[in-house]
């Protein structure tokens, strides 16, 4: 994420206070996070040597509950990065109407170099210096780049451990032995599908026979794969970190599968043309869906794409500047902070059920989900039309207007 990140938030923030008009001191509160913190982690190797790493903690808002939001562990993580999307994970909480705040946390560090025995260390020591942050009721964890299931189990251990007890709550998906929570590892891409089928009935498409195109194939982009495979619609283009395919007639998502297992990438799947994938953004399909890095819709290849719908899988995979042309396109976006919202609804339940010590079975959850979903998407379309706006400012104004709205009512202290 380039180092003007932040800015970007805080232009969006200023294109949608043209429709809000907040008061300055509500409006400059909501440009700055509340809290940050920096924290230097010794990690002794598996040579002995000790290395130092840099990890972060941001709270961006927490007017409307505790704080919430995942960790990375990616080389190029960096304050700026972290600022953002604490930012946008405030307007996301609020867009599907949960009672968090938003926050992010990193490390910056390459896991692909470091064995499991070094990640844990670097996990633990990272909980610990961040401890006086974190809790149920004060900022709740989650995975997100190269954090998984075990790295959230690691950090709720760690803090129960300095606790005394054992505290499931400070983590969301983690593994369902230790109190996670059925339903959400696919929760993200559930929630995607829900939002692109709500749309695709608006516009008045068919669901049968539409052509899709995934760019990211991990946990997002493979789960959506297969629900929207299973629900009739083709997948004729994918694309992961190191390659990308394309076959008009469809692709076989389970050989697919298969050969990612066993190749470690797409490249070389035999029923498929290989193509980049800035190629494979403008190549013909009705749905595309960015579920890989920022901005990977940008200025140069926005005006080559030829989809109907963009369904934003990734946080921040179109730049503003490329929004501009889609719009103009008639393109319509179904941004980042409504459409993979739903993997903090399904946190949401999960920390529920932890407070509560009482789980839901997984039919519940599913149900649940596709009702805030819905919801969500419906009470979006509805600001769009009536301020003839596009999707991405309506959820803005109903996210930002909220998180205005708490923090006007709660006040300034002392």
């Amino acid at each position: 994420m380039a180092n003007n990140s932040f800015q970007e938030v805080l232009d969006r923030l200023e294109d949608v206070n043209k429709y809000l008009n907040l008061p300055p001191p509500i409006y400059n509160r909501l440009r700055c996070p509340r809290r940050s913190l920096i924290v230097s982690l010794p990690v002794r190797m598996d040579n002995g040597e000790v290395k130092y790493f840099e990890g972060y903690r941001v709270h961006y808002n927490t007017a409307r509950g505790p704080a919430k939001g995942g960790i990375r562990y990616h080389p190029n993580v960096n304050l700026n990065e972290i600022i953002t999307l604490a930012a946008l994970m405030t307007w996301k909480c609020a867009i599907v109407d949960l009672p968090f705040g938003g926050a992010k946390g990193g490390i910056a560090c390459d896991t692909t170099k470091m064995s499991r025995d070094e990640i844990k260390g670097l996990t633990r020591r990272y909980t610990h210096e961040i401890f006086m942050l974190i809790g149920p009721e004060s900022d709740i964890l989650a995975p997100d780049m190269y954090t998984d299931e075990q790295v959230m189990a690691w950090i709720m251990d760690t803090y129960s451990t300095i606790k005394g007890y054992s505290v499931p709550g400070v983590v969301t998906g983690k593994p369902v032995c230790i109190g996670g929570s059925l339903g959400r590892k696919t929760a993200t891409s559930q929630g995607l599908v829900t939002v692109l089928l709500e749309a695709i009935k608006h516009i008045g498409l068919s669901q049968k026979e539409l052509t899709v195109s995934i760019i990211g194939f991990g946990n997002v982009g493979a789960a959506a794969a297969d629900i929207l495979s299973e629900k009739g619609l083709k997948i004729v283009g994918l694309a992961d970190s190191k390659a990308a395919i394309y076959n008009p007639k469809g692709l076989d998502i389970k050989a697919v599968k298969r050969h990612k297992a066993e190749k470690k990438s797409l490249a070389g799947f035999k029923d498929a043309e290989q193509v980049s994938i800035d190629e494979l953004i403008g190549l013909k399909c009705d749905v595309l869906i960015p579920a890989a890095v920022e901005g990977q819709i940008n200025v140069k290849n926005a005006n080559t794409v030829k989809a109907r719908i963009i369904a934003e899988g990734a946080n921040d995979p179109t730049t503003r500047e490329a929004d501009k042309i889609l719009n103009d396109k008639g393109v319509l976006i179904l941004p980042d902070i409504l459409a993979n919202a739903g993997g903090v609804v399904v946190s949401y339940f999960e920390w529920v059920q932890d407070i509560q010590r009482y789980f839901w079975h997984e039919d519940e959850i599913q149900k649940r989900l596709e009702g805030i979903m819905t919801k969500a998407f419906k009470h979006v379309l509805t600001i769009s039309q009536d301020r003839k706006t596009d999707m991405r400012t309506a959820a803005m104004i109903l996210g930002v207007g909220r998180v205005a709205e708490a923090s006007a009512v709660r006040g300034l202290y002392p």
